[in-house]
């Protein structure tokens, strides 16, 4: 796109790719997490979203994916900066999947993971590296017995954080101790770190009616990093969908993005209630979801 940049460095044997939000006019870039494409290998998940229209895409670390970073060597992420930056592809994030209710040995599996995917947010790129983003785990029910231990596990990410120069925005989750934008704020205020913010997912919030404006206004100031798909249902009993497939008003949702300023990343997010189903096709519903998106994104100016 006209406003976007693509330049390659060497930094520690590695190139390196700028991340630049802006990836549109709006402001706002359309982007799709490779959690919704494990079948695919990591270059034809690239060149897929590329060619479908996207401008960035998320990374996932998680296990049995291909950027696992126990598989994914250096020469292999030296390959990935290099086709990203061939297919002028900005890369917000690294998803990583951690918990704050982890008894003490999965805590300290946790912080490693936090290390780790710093290293290869570094590998990727070592002027702006992606951040990391994760939910927080627990269940609703368990908040107020549970929410001690989750500050002081967060101070340890933080910690984490901090010393790899790296920030981990967190999610929360219909299903989750963190369920609401009260609770994930209360976790923020109680740690007071730079190195932790806000991956802002409504459609965890919708699933439990809260106001998506409301939402908005509460998490976005904090929020780095944003994850979009639809739901049905509600918290009790839900299943979500595509973009698109649900009940989001998605022309009012850039709207209200716009009026708060918000500049980012709007990356798909493919539940795995989706792509675990047989016939599940990432192709196709990439494209599906790009279509729902941009057409909304236009008509919202």
């Amino acid at each position: 796109m006209p406003t976007r940049r693509h330049f390659l460095h060497t930094a520690l044997g590695f190139a390196t790719l700028p991340h630049l939000a802006q990836a549109a006019p709006s402001g706002i870039g359309l982007g799709f997490s490779l959690y919704g494409m494990k079948t695919l290998t990591l270059a034809d998940a690239l060149k897929t979203c590329a060619e479908i229209g996207y401008s960035n895409v998320e990374l996932a670390l998680n296990a049995g994916f291909p950027s696992e970073p126990k598989v994914f060597t250096a020469e292999a992420r030296k390959l990935a900066v290099e086709q990203l930056a061939a297919l002028k592809l900005d890369l917000p994030c690294l998803m990583v999947n951690i918990s704050l209710t982890a008894d003490d040995k999965a805590h300290a599996l946790a912080l490693q993971t936090i290390r780790d995917a710093a290293q290869v947010a570094r590998d990727m790129n070592a002027l702006q590296p992606p951040i990391i983003e994760t939910v927080c785990g627990g269940k609703p029910a368990t908040w107020e017995q549970q929410k001690a231990g989750m500050v002081e596990k967060l101070h340890a990410w933080a910690e984490v954080a901090e010393k790899e120069k790296t920030t981990i925005a967190i999610k929360a989750h219909v299903g989750s101790a963190v369920n609401s934008p009260e609770r994930l704020l209360w976790l923020l205020d109680q740690v007071k770190s730079p190195a932790i913010q806000v991956t802002y997912d409504y459609s965890h919030f919708e699933l439990q009616g809260i106001d998506m404006e409301e939402s908005m206004k509460l998490l976005l100031p904090r929020t780095k990093f944003i994850h979009v798909k639809d739901a049905s249902g509600d918290a009790a009993k839900f299943q979500f969908l595509l973009p698109g497939e649900g009940r989001t008003d998605y022309v009012k949702y850039f709207t209200v993005l716009k009026q708060h300023g918000y500049h980012g990343p709007v990356v798909v997010e493919v539940s795995g209630q989706i792509f675990s189903k047989p016939g599940y096709d990432p192709v196709a519903a990439a494209k599906k979801c790009h279509a729902a998106l941009a057409g909304a994104l236009a008509k919202a100016g």
